[in-house]
């Protein structure tokens, strides 16, 4: 029965890459001539040079793996490519419904509602599909309802194929617009938070799979450098190779996560005009690097004593491998500005559900404007929102334009998430929605996604003590190779002895110097690489990464240094 549900499981994903190059922009046989064959070739060309490369047995079956990888990547990524679409539908497709309904409420026809949710460039693939359908009723004469049900064959995503078959026969059967996205509102919300939690937790599977493969390649490292000693191979190619392989693994595990985390981005920065956060986080951003370009041009022109005075400094004095932190501890600055500015962001999306809705339900009882209300609003506390909503209330009272008034108001906050709503709701409000509605539809919305953001970071956070306690481990098994290599070849004792007729330990091969870089390579890349998969991890601003770059250099250059000097120590005892 296994193996039964194994050979379907195959031919059904089998099937799926197949139909993958039907839909593929690029027609097939191009595909199978650019990429195929050049794929092929590269790892029949792997798989020669492992059978002449001289080297130990792990690092000629390393090579052809490579091929392998680079093959089935240019197999499967058409498959990838339809993936991509449905993921970029469905990260969008709750905002998308949400804008749908509001805009259904309002005084347009539901051809018109199509039309503008197809205008609306930043739901992507959704807004396209959107378009397919006007086109269909525009073009080819085809009622609303009968284009909704073509392209819901067509779509990759199952919640839109759903809602689109849903909408088609209610559409069909006389029911309005508003009623049906109003009856699906729970239904949609339960089914986005349940595509979210399962994003989540693959994440947290991808967390221990990362763990595996990080801990495999350390040792594949440990043993390019250690092995050499009884083979007598050159370690500084093992360790090329598969610290070549470490930076594809790194790489493509960047590349995964990025793939399935949700793509719920928490910033909005694209406003023209410069607020005094983004002058905050430019001049940090600014200072930070600066500063560390002249540490490290000021540390570069001491050691080789071109700057005056310097030749009595004693670099021995600090560890080397501090130097390389210390270098990066500037950009603590941009770091700490960017997760402090971050932070008022969350703090805004906590709040503004509660002021949109209490906006609503005044502008309703009270039948009066938004400049009345917010005059009553702007005198309660509302967080890090309150500045922002004063603000508002000014320029809506200095009768400046109600939509640039808005406009700066959600640049202000920085917020995509504020941003959003706020646009959906004054456009609702522009087209004769009703206040409270809106209000209300907007709060218990944004509500649920402040909730489920909570959850991302309380994974995000159990992923940091992995990416830092894995860090350590991995300098301190690389340190320790080196170090127990040097070890060995420093011995006072004949190691020249023959052993069936050949040398017992082989050091002639070791350039110390460049496996040190190597290694420090290695950590400075693991450090980058990292620090960018946490960003992606919990949707945040990538300067946060200055922080967790600067943080797992400090874990991985102290870790080693504490390592030589632990050798150090036991080598002393022993003699």
């Amino acid at each position: 029965m296994v193996l039964a549900s194994d050979g379907a499981s195959i031919n059904d994903l089998s099937r799926s890459i197949i139909q993958a190059y039907d839909e593929m922009e690029l027609p097939a046989r191009i595909y199978v001539l650019l990429i195929l064959l050049p794929a092929f070739a590269f790892f029949a060309g792997t798989v020669a040079v492992a059978m002449f490369l001289e080297t130990f047995l792990v690092v000629r079956l390393l090579v052809p793996v490579l091929g392998l990888l680079i093959l089935v990547s240019a197999i499967g990524y058409p498959r990838l490519a339809v993936d991509q679409r449905r993921i970029e539908m469905e990260n969008r497709f709750h905002l998308f419904v949400i804008h749908m309904t509001i805009l259904s409420t309002t005084n347009i026809d539901r051809m018109e509602v199509m039309r503008k949710l197809a205008q609306e460039e930043e739901y992507g693939e959704l807004a396209d599909e959107m378009q397919r359908v006007v086109d269909l009723v525009d073009v080819w004469h085809l009622s609303l309802d009968d284009a909704c049900r073509r392209r819901a064959k067509e779509v990759p995503s199952e919640s839109v194929e759903d809602l689109l078959e849903r909408l088609a026969y209610t559409l069909g059967a006389g029911q309005e617009l508003d009623e049906f996205l109003f009856q699906e509102q729970d239904v949609l919300i339960d089914k986005y938070s349940t595509v979210y939690r399962q994003s989540l937790s693959n994440l947290d599977v991808l967390k221990d799979l990362y763990l595996s493969l990080i801990i495999s390649m350390t040792f594949a490292l440990v043993f390019a450098i250690v092995l050499p000693l009884l083979t007598g191979n050159n370690p500084t190619l093992t360790t090329s190779i598969v610290i070549v392989l470490f930076v594809f693994v790194q790489i493509g595990f960047f590349f995964v996560i990025r793939a399935v985390v949700p793509d719920d981005p928490i910033w909005y920065l694209e406003d023209g005009y410069r607020t005094a956060t983004k002058k905050r986080m430019l001049g940090s951003t600014i200072a930070g690097v600066g500063l560390s370009v002249l540490v490290i041009v000021g540390m570069t022109l001491a050691f080789f004593e071109l700057l005056p005075g310097t030749a009595t400094i004693r670099f021995g004095s600090v560890p080397l491998l501090l130097y390389m932190p210390i270098a990066t501890l500037p950009l603590l600055i941009p770091g700490g500005i960017f997760l402090y500015e971050e932070r008022r962001v969350f703090d805004r999306d906590r709040e503004f559900p509660n002021f949109i809705r209490a906006l609503g339900t005044s502008e309703s009882v009270k039948q009066s404007t938004t400049t009345e209300v917010l005059a009553t609003l702007r005198t309660k506390d509302f967080g890090p929102l309150t500045p922002d909503i004063n603000d508002l209330y000014r320029r809506l009272n200095m009768r400046l334009n109600t939509e640039k008034s808005w406009r700066l108001f959600t640049g202000d906050s920085h917020s995509f998430l504020v941003q959003k709503f706020s646009e959906m709701y004054l456009v609702g409000r522009d087209m004769g929605g009703g206040p409270k509605r809106l209000g209300e539809l907007i709060s218990q919305n944004m509500s649920e996604i402040v909730n489920l953001r909570e959850e991302r970071r309380q994974q995000t956070t159990t992923l940091v003590g992995v990416i830092y306690g894995i860090t350590a481990a991995s300098s301190f098994s690389f340190f320790i190779g080196l170090e127990l290599s040097l070890m060995l070849s420093t011995f006072e004792i004949d190691l020249e002895g023959q052993v069936l007729g050949g040398s017992l330990v082989h050091t002639e091969q070791y350039n110390v110097p460049v496996l040190r870089f190597l290694i420090v390579f290695v950590l400075i890349f693991n450090a980058f690489i990292s620090s960018l998969v946490l960003r992606v991890a919990d949707g945040g601003h990538f300067g946060n990464s200055y922080l967790h770059f600067t943080a797992l250099l400090w874990v991985g250059a102290i870790t080693g240094t504490l390592t030589e000097r632990l050798v150090d120590l036991i080598i002393s005892v022993d003699l």
